[in-house]
């Protein structure tokens, strides 16, 4: 299978890593500048944090996708804001199955965009996180894998089989999801707030108190509640459920958020990212920040959090002179 991993970046490299296990399938790698020129001469090169590992693999790259071009796959994995520029590179394409992996506000938007079949575009969230060094990637996962489905409906049988024969033998998950409008829109309101709180502590979530980790599941659980206003069909039992104060759920989640301020894990998972992709987040609250104005929900929590943050120009300025 012809395969074509559009984006090198910490998520794209893993997932062209994983690919390569089935050695049935022929991968490219869509990189640019400095970074290309980095893995032709040295390879892929990808320390396995929590396995405690190193692999290194030649691929094939490119830097451009032609409109003849064409692939069985291609999975597109650049950060949100990005993709206005690089959807009119896709739509000209001439392939016919497509996978957004990461986080995206506006699953629908891009579908329609794409002009293609519903059962052609898929959207995927994967598993992992990490941050790309000078000639490597760090990456770190428990069990790599991916939740995957349509815009708003399930995958046809053919887009599945496709997907299951690109994974065939690699150690990665694939979970199927009806509605990964839904699903994408949910997990930035969890997202969101953690990164306001950790923007609050000048990336160290060491740092965060005890309020703070609380605030970050009440503005979760006001997100998830703003979605239903604004007509999203939000799957209580994996969202609100969980960010409700005074629940069991909640108590598991509070568990879960101590555990990603004050352990290494929860840096390299959710610090690192926030810290390197300022525009990114930015692009995310905009979104949210439209739909909220949209249904009029009261949020007092998430404004709480937002207003104690740096503003967004000053991230982007700090971010710009530690490069």
């Amino acid at each position: 299978m012809r395969i074509l991993v559009y984006g090198a970046g910490v998520l794209g490299c893993e997932l062209a890593h994983v690919l390569m296990q089935n050695k049935k399938n022929v991968v490219t790698l869509l990189a640019r500048g400095e970074w290309k020129e980095m893995i032709d001469q040295k390879g892929l090169v990808i320390r396995h944090w929590v396995q405690r590992k190193t692999t290194t693999e030649r691929i094939k790259t490119v830097d451009t996708l032609a409109p003849d071009d064409y692939y069985d796959l291609v999975f597109v994995v650049v950060q949100a804001g990005q993709l206005p520029d690089v959807l009119p590179v896709l739509k000209a394409n001439k392939s016919q199955y497509f996978v957004f992996v990461g986080n995206n506000p506006q699953a629908k938007q891009v579908l329609e965009f794409m002009q293609r079949p519903a059962d052609k575009i898929a959207f995927g969230f994967q598993g992992t996180a990490g941050r790309r060094e000078h000639d490597h990637v760090v990456s770190v996962y428990a069990s790599a894998g991916m939740t995957v489905g349509g815009a708003t409906t399930p995958l046809s049988g053919t887009f599945r089989t496709r997907l299951k024969t690109a994974f065939d033998g690699a150690k990665y998950k694939l979970t199927f999801y009806g509605d990964m409008d839904e699903w994408l829109k949910c997990h930035i309101a969890f997202v969101l707030p953690a990164c306001y709180v950790c923007y609050a502590c000048n990336g160290d979530l060491h740092r965060a108190t005890k309020q703070q980790r609380g605030a970050i599941l009440d503005a979760a659980y006001e997100a998830c509640l703003m979605l239903k206003d604004a007509g999203i069909p939000v799957n209580d039992a994996n969202n609100t459920d969980n960010f409700q104060p005074g629940t069991s759920a909640r108590r598991k989640m509070e568990a879960m958020v101590f555990t990603m301020t004050k352990t290494s894990l929860g840096r390299l998972c959710v610090s690192d990212h926030a810290m390197h992709a300022v525009s990114e987040m930015k692009y995310l609250d905009e979104a949210f920040d439209a739909l909220r104005r949209q249904t009029g929900t009261a949020m007092p929590m998430w404004e709480k959090l937002r207003n104690e943050m740096p503003s967004w120009d000053s991230l982007q300025q700090n971010r710009k002179a530690a490069k």
